[in-house]
């Protein structure tokens, strides 16, 4: 037997191309329902804390410890920034990637680009040998400007929950203005809230590290007017750059400490 129309539906919903339109949406519909909430492999990121080098992490301990050679008082700040991303083991959904896509402070990573190691243990356990390694270089870098000999100054350096390699600028500028500051009695920041990242080796070279947008925001946020960046990370950098933050691209060690100079001196800046 044949199915006689509804004499209350209208003819266009009864006709058989829109019955055939009306069968073929429902899959997209449900494709679209599943895939909202089937988890994605992507890592959210966001801006995360920053540490000042000069002073202490969270109150407690001092970031860096010399000893064999005198110390200085030093004013301002050099502080490292840091990107805060989801856990290895959290799959975001559909709409979790999209809203973080749409959202200028935030944004949606492959997860095996920010974690190569899937488990959880294993991807802190690699954070943190990033970390000492880091701070073994920056440890170098600021002994072997200043001509000094890791044999006879020892640097301890405490950042707490804090990993991954690109502090290393940051932490190098710190024990050069802690043993050195300027060279001429004063601070390397001249007084002001520095930010930077950026990663170095024993030679002072200052390498790319990724998630300059993020780590710019988590600056301004800390105060900072000056950021020390790669030069080769300029373009990232002028990503929605926050009002009151002046970009100061560098490639070594060196650079760093001659832009932090023309700064306090009214020099001319390097500038993105």
């Amino acid at each position: 037997m044949r199915g006689v129309p509804s004499q209350n539906l209208p003819p266009a919903l009864t006709a058989p191309r829109t019955r055939a339109l009306a069968l073929c949406a429902l899959p997209v519909l449900a494709l679209f329902a599943v895939a909202a909430f089937v988890p994605l492999p992507f890592t959210l990121e966001s801006p995360g804390d920053t540490a000042d080098t000069l002073g202490a992490y969270n109150g407690s301990n001092p970031v860096i410890r010399i000893s064999g050679t005198p110390q200085r008082e030093t004013t301002g700040q050099l502080r490292v920034v840091t990107v805060e991303a989801t856990n290895p083991g959290q799959r975001n959904t559909l709409w979790d990637s999209l809203s973080a896509w749409a959202d200028p402070k935030r944004a949606v990573v492959p997860t095996e680009e920010v974690y190569p190691e899937s488990d959880s243990g294993k991807a802190d356990e690699a954070t943190q040998q990033q970390m000492t390694q880091s701070q073994d270089s920056a440890t170098l870098a600021a002994l072997n400007y200043l001509h000094l000999s890791p044999e006879q100054v020892k640097v301890e350096i405490d950042l707490g929950r804090i990993g991954g390699p690109s502090g290393g600028q940051m932490l190098a500028l710190g024990i050069v203005d802690k043993i050195a500051g300027n060279g001429r009695g004063g601070d390397l920041t001249g007084g002001r809230n520095v930010a930077g990242t950026g990663t170095v080796d024993a030679d002072g070279r200052v390498g790319q590290v990724g998630g300059i947008p993020l780590k710019t925001q988590a600056a301004r946020a800390a105060g900072a007017t000056v950021f020390l960046l790669p030069r080769s990370e300029c373009a990232q950098g002028k990503v929605n750059t926050p009002d009151g933050l002046q970009l100061v691209p560098v490639d070594t060690l060196a650079d760093s400490i001659a832009a932090l100079g023309a700064l306090d001196g009214g020099g001319a800046v390097p500038h993105c």
